[in-house]
């Protein structure tokens, strides 16, 4: 049975054991036979039943007999084990002792012979019966042979519960030999150490001793086997020789000296050799072992039969040693680990497997037996083989929470090959944890490779894996390797940052206009100094772009001191070029427009000139009267819209400039003419260029303000031909007829004629033009006009 499963019915119980009193069932090794027996009174005497079943054949067999047991016992010159039958009747005639075996004997064994033994009972325990019996199995105790000894047949008396051990051993001389003990016992063994000395001494039967001695592996018959070994060797009987020798108890004769008399041998021809014929009869034996397995093995390694040890080891007839697997290791590496694992040699096993390649189970084998090798010659025994599985395997030594090797030594082994990728693999693995204590190996880790492969710590540092690196040390490493985008994100001292912002060329601009957020003013426009310092032309679209973005908190007026000082009008007109759309600051402005006009940029300063309306227009109007640019069109703009029309016509006459007259009462503003002329007038310009310059403009300004300029200086007569041509052309204008007729009564031209005619001049006007200078004129001038309250105050 086993578990829970519920019992099986084997066989059906003999009539002969109707009536019985079951007392035992016992079953052999295998549970192919099985036995019943039971006991009852007949005629004043207790009689015993058994029940023998085969569970092959599936047939029972009745006996007479009280005790029973089977034994698994193998005979000299046998392969395999017999299975024996002894059991135990008292019966009228007397106590019987029976061994027989059952079942058929195994292919190539001998069958035992059966045994018979009888067993004394003394006169006063003439109702005793056997009760049961034991075989024990240890060394001393053993069936063996024609020479059985059995322990333990204990006998019930069944008034007084008398419990008697009864020994018996028999052989071809012997007879049986038996103790009677009144009392109860619990356990029974020999003396394993003068049993053999007993039989050959007291019993005078050496060959009963030699042959306990054999089969028991007993002590007390040394001299014996090793007389019996000399003689037989010295009579070259060399077989039989061995065969006493690998018999021999406790392995008194397996030594070397056996070993090497056999060697010294020479083989017959056509005939194995006396030390093979020792060795085939240990291996048929048992386990050879460690000194003969290692004579044995060395020969056969040298005629190339490895296969023969490969078997030997899977029968587990070879004791393993180091030594073993040292011989071994010479002809088969992987052979000579299976000698190591067995031989329990931690060290060599190691070795093995790193020489072998199979560098993953060293780590899973070193813990299983718990043994600490020296885990960094290891590492290096399996960089000189392989790099790749060296990293694999110094992974593997540092993935337990406790590493089984100093991170800093493997570290070295790496650098020792010089194998910079596989250490960077092995430490961005073992450091994924980032912690304080690792700091040193970071640093170590971004060393190497900024050193070696400045791209590879480029973009460990873009993923912000560590932080407990040396960032001073870090940050120079960078600098040095042209990682200047790094060495500026560790950098903290300004003098150092001003060292590396200055090249500009390596630096991704967009990174850096940002970086320049992080530091503070006084810091920024330092490095901002720098830059321009070191190469204006190179960095100042970046210097623009920084003052640019970051002009609030820098402060314009600072900036523009800044690029000023560099006298660079370039940075300064494109950074407040960037600001001046949004700023209203006078002062931007202005700089904006003297920038612009430092740089060429007429088209700019025209435009904001133009648009402005922040900017001080005296202060620029004086810029732009000093600047003498080659285009006075800004000038022009800014006299224009704040009405500096009389500087701008005195400014541009002395500077021989006149075209830009032209082009201002032209292009600019035409109706701005009255108050040219008056300036023209002012710097007495040719009155031919006046009236040139008022034909071409026609029409498109105030003939009122036109002459009321003229006519404040005196010079109305000026105008005559323009105005002449306008009333030809059929203009109806009061104020171009009131000119006319101003022109013609100073020149006394016919004027009551004129004032009589024209109907288009006003006669308020010109009544009062008239007033002081001819009051009849005047009054013509009123009259014709129905000027009823004028003329009355004239008259």
């Amino acid at each position: 049975m086993e578990g829970e499963s519920q019992p099986q019915k084997m066989f059906d119980r003999h009539a002969s054991l109707a009536g019985c009193q079951i007392i035992n069932y016992r079953t052999d090794e295998h549970q192919k036979w099985l036995l019943l027996i039971g006991i009852s009174a007949q005629q004043n005497r207790v009689v015993g039943a058994m029940q023998l079943y085969s569970v092959d054949r599936k047939v029972s067999q009745p006996i007479e007999g009280h005790a029973a047991a089977f034994a698994e016992f193998k005979i000299e010159g046998n392969a395999k084990p017999s299975t024996l039958f002894c059991f135990a009747v008292r019966s009228p005639a007397g106590g019987k002792l029976h061994i027989i075996e059952v079942g058929q004997p195994a292919t190539g064994n001998q069958p035992f012979v059966k045994k018979a033994v009888d067993v004394f009972f003394p006169p006063e325990a003439q109702t005793d019966f056997p009760v049961a019996m034991q075989l024990l199995t240890s060394p001393s105790t053993e069936v063996l042979g024609e020479e059985l000894v059995f322990f333990n047949l204990l006998l019930d008396r069944l008034h007084s519960h008398l419990v008697a051990v009864l020994h018996g051993s028999c052989g071809k001389d012997s007879t049986p030999q038996y103790t009677f003990c009144p009392f109860q016992v619990l356990s029974v063994c020999v003396e394993e150490d003068n049993i053999v000395n007993y039989a050959t001494n007291v019993l005078q039967n050496p060959d009963l001793g030699l042959r306990m001695a054999i089969r028991s592996n007993l002590a007390g018959a040394e001299e014996l086997f090793a007389r019996k070994f000399n003689t037989l060797f010295a009579q070259g009987s060399y077989a039989d020789a061995a065969k006493v020798a690998a018999s021999a108890p406790k392995g008194i004769l397996r030594t070397s000296d056996t070993i090497r008399k056999f060697q010294s041998v020479p083989a017959q021809p056509g005939q194995a050799s006396p030390l093979l014929q020792y060795f085939g009869i240990l291996l048929d034996q048992g386990q050879l072992n460690k000194f003969e397995s290692l004579e044995l093995c060395r020969p056969v390694l040298q005629q190339g039969r490895k296969q023969l040890l490969e078997k030997w080891l899977k029968e587990d007839k070879l004791e393993c040693s180091e030594e073993l697997g040292d011989l071994v290791k010479t002809a088969d590496p992987t052979l000579a680990l299976s000698v190591y694992l067995r031989a329990n040699v931690p060290n060599k096993v190691i070795q093995c497997f790193a020489e072998t390649g199979q560098f993953q189970k060293i780590v899973l084998y070193a813990k299983k037996v718990g043994y600490t090798p020296d885990w960094i010659f290891l590492l290096r025994s399996v960089m000189r083989v392989s790099p790749e599985q060296g990293l694999q395997f110094s992974q593997m030594l540092v993935q337990d929470e406790e590493p089984l090797a100093n991170i800093n030594q493997i570290v070295d082994v790496f650098m020792e090959n010089s194998l910079i990728q596989q250490c960077t693999s092995f430490l961005l693995d073992a450091l994924k944890n980032n912690r304080p204590a690792e700091g040193h190996l970071q640093t170590r880790l971004l060393e190497m490779n900024l050193i070696h492969a400045p791209q590879v710590a480029d973009a460990i540092l873009g993923n912000q894996m560590f932080t407990h690196y040396d960032r001073a040390h870090i940050a120079q490493l960078c600098e040095k390797a042209g990682l200047l985008q790094r060495a500026l994100e560790h950098y903290t001292d300004l003098y150092d940052i001003k060292r590396a912002v200055v090249h500009t060329h390596l630096l991704n601009p967009e990174w850096l206009v940002n970086f320049f957020g992080s530091l503070s003013v006084e810091d920024s426009v330092e490095c901002l100094r720098a830059m321009l310092s070191a190469n204006i032309r190179q960095n100042l679209q970046l210097c623009v772009q920084v003052a640019s973005k970051y002009h609030e908190q820098l402060g314009t007026q600072s900036l523009v001191e800044l690029f000023e000082s560099f006298k660079s009008y370039e940075g300064l007109f494109y950074f407040l070029g960037s600001i001046v759309n949004f700023s209203q600051d006078p002062d931007v402005h202005f700089k904006y427009i003297q920038a612009a006009c430092k740089t060429g940029q007429i088209k700019e300063v025209e435009r904001i000139c133009r648009e402005s309306n922040c900017y001080n227009p005296e202060r620029v109007k004086n810029f732009l009267k000093e600047a003498k640019l080659t285009d006075q069109l800004p000038l022009i703009i800014v006299c224009d819209r704040f009405d500096f029309v009389h500087d701008l016509v005195l400014y541009l006459y002395r500077n021989n400039l006149q075209k830009y007259i032209e082009i201002y009462v032209q292009k600019v503003n035409p109706s701005r003419i009255p108050a040219v002329v008056g300036g023209l007038l002012d710097v007495d310009c040719s009155e031919d260029v006046i009236k040139n310059l008022i034909m071409v403009v026609r029409g498109q300004f105030s003939t009122d303000e036109l002459v009321a300029e003229v006519e404040k200086r005196n010079r109305l007569k000026l105008l005559l031909p323009w105005l002449e041509s306008r009333i030809h052309e059929g203009c109806e204008e009061p104020a171009t007829h009131n000119a006319l007729a101003k022109i013609y009564i100073d020149s006394n031209n016919n004027p009551e004629r004129f004032l009589r005619e024209n109907p288009y001049y006003d006669s308020r006007v010109v009544g009062k033009y008239c007033e002081k200078r001819d009051p009849h004129l005047a009054c013509v001038a009123y009259e014709r006009g129905q000027c009823d309250l004028e003329l009355i105050k004239v008259s």
